[in-house]
């Protein structure tokens, strides 16, 4: 068994040992296992967003970029920040006092049914999708590091037991608990792993000498686009407010103040790792020049010392174990919260409950993995899915801070309206006169959403705690 095997095994079975732990935390009823006991603290709160943002695409991904783009591939992480920090300046807290679940519940207190109905689907189908390409990252990442022992199919499928097996046993204490360990065992790996590969390069003055003329490797936009960098954050300041993983990390916090100051710190967690992870992609493009870009990280760590990349690999598959249990657990919720305990059981009893919960997590793990296995180009470009967060961002920012616009319609349409331009945006060339479909959805759902206010003639009643919230 190779020094790297044992590391990832050891991983494996610290990460089972603490959910094990944190099934007792969990037990005592839906609200412990879906959302801590609502008892995380601030530092939970940060390792779950940390966790939850610094994902495969978040190190793999970027070092990727970098192969051919150069440092600015790094602001997609920077981007990730930026929208960790806007939800906790925001919005975390005021989810935590609103003490609701879900933005369909949300949705259907302030608004309507329909728009409860809508908005879950749309989540939903974003929960699934990305779940799903966190199994084909697991699956990259051990058959690429450890090919004599995964093939790519049995990388998916290790990933997805554990996956599924840490959410299914703890819930979100297990996902918080297991993220400390995720995030710390990260940021070990992917630092020790820069310093030791841009030192055997001679340092970064002769990385940067080395590299091939004709891109601005170490410029701010680099290969990019300025276009490209502004799309990035305008999609990740909108999801991040809206999108499942994200609100029911806020809404487990054990106070406001918690929740708000959690996201603040995961913003500062979040931002370094995509440079750091860069750099080893710039590294491997000199060392390297004709590997494939995305071998450019994996290429480069298998090259250390045996256990200084064991536990860089151990890191990177860290990253993706941690973004994937926030989002099995937030279809989940999803799911059981918005659909069953809503249309099909009202009166369910909690401790069924807990047992739909896990009973749909599992399935749930099922039909990612089958996705993650049979439908790789529809995966990738329903991901583009990410954002119709907008149309789910701007009806709650305007129930928040300006309910006066907020109409009884104004959820359903907004989001309708987002998921025609969407599909717009994959059927009509024409339509695609923007670099992202970011800046189309925030221009559509904008004017749906100010038409409606003007057409509509039902306002919507502000209920006390968002009421209070304004005046706070």
């Amino acid at each position: 068994m190779s020094i790297q095997f044992g590391i990832v095994v050891l991983y494996i079975a610290l990460l089972f040992g603490i959910s094990l732990y944190a099934k007792r935390k969990a037990a005592g009823g839906s609200i412990n296992f879906l959302f801590g006991g609502r008892q995380m603290n601030t530092l939970l709160v940060a390792a779950n967003v940390a966790g939850l943002a610094v994902g495969a695409a978040s190190t793999i991904g970027v070092a990727e970029n970098a192969f051919s783009a150069g440092i600015a591939a790094g602001w997609y992480n920077g981007a990730w920040a930026a929208g960790a920090l806007v939800m906790g300046v925001l919005a975390a807290g005021k989810y935590r006092e609103m003490n609701c679940t879900t933005i369909p519940e949300l949705f259907e207190r302030y608004y309507d049914k329909k728009g409860r109905v809508i908005s879950v689907i749309g989540l939903i189908t974003i929960q699934l999708v990305i779940t799903s390409l966190q199994y084909l990252a697991g699956g990259a990442i051990l058959s690429s590091m450890l090919p004599e022992v995964f093939s790519f199919n049995g990388g998916m499928v290790t990933s997805a037991v554990v996956f599924v097996g840490i959410t299914l046993i703890g819930g979100l204490w297990s996902s918080g608990l297991s993220n400390i360990v995720s995030v710390a065992l990260i940021y070990i790996g992917v630092i020790t792993g820069t310093i030791i590969t841009v030192s055997q390069q001679g340092g970064l003055p002769t990385l940067a000498a080395n590299l091939p003329p004709g891109t601005d490797w170490f410029g701010p936009i680099g290969g990019l686009g300025l276009a490209t960098i502004v799309g990035w954050f305008a999609v990740m300041i909108t999801q991040s407010i809206t999108a499942q993983g994200p609100v029911q990390i806020a809404c487990g916090a054990v106070s406001a103040k918690a929740s708000k100051h959690g996201f603040i710190w995961g913003a500062i967690l979040i931002f370094p790792i995509g440079f750091l992870c860069a750099i080893m992609g710039l590294a491997a493009k000199v060392a390297y020049p004709d590997v494939k870009a995305t071998m450019a990280l994996p290429k480069i760590i298998m090259a250390l010392d045996p256990i200084i990349s064991g536990v860089t690999l151990a890191a990177l598959w860290a990253a993706d174990v941690s973004t994937a249990c926030t989002l099995l657990l937030g279809a989940g919720t999803l799911f059981a919260q918005d659909i069953y305990k809503r249309f099909v059981n009202p009166g369910v009893a909690d401790s069924k409950y807990v047992i739909i919960n896990r009973t749909t997590i599992l399935a749930l793990g099922f039909i990612t993995l089958w996705l993650a296995f049979n439908a790789v180009g529809i995966l990738k470009t329903l991901l583009l899915g990410l954002s119709l967060t907008t149309a789910f961002t701007l009806v709650f920012l305007f129930t928040i801070f300006a309910p006066g616009l907020c109409r009884r319609n104004s959820a359903f349409y907004t989001t309708l309206a987002g998921m025609l331009a969407l599909l717009a945006w994959q059927l009509v060339p024409e339509v695609r006169v923007f670099a992202h479909p970011i800046y189309l959805e925030w221009l559509v759902c904008m004017v749906t959403f100010l038409a409606v206010s003007v057409i509509d003639p039902q306002r919507i009643i502000a209920p006390e705690p968002v009421a209070q919230i304004v005046r706070q």
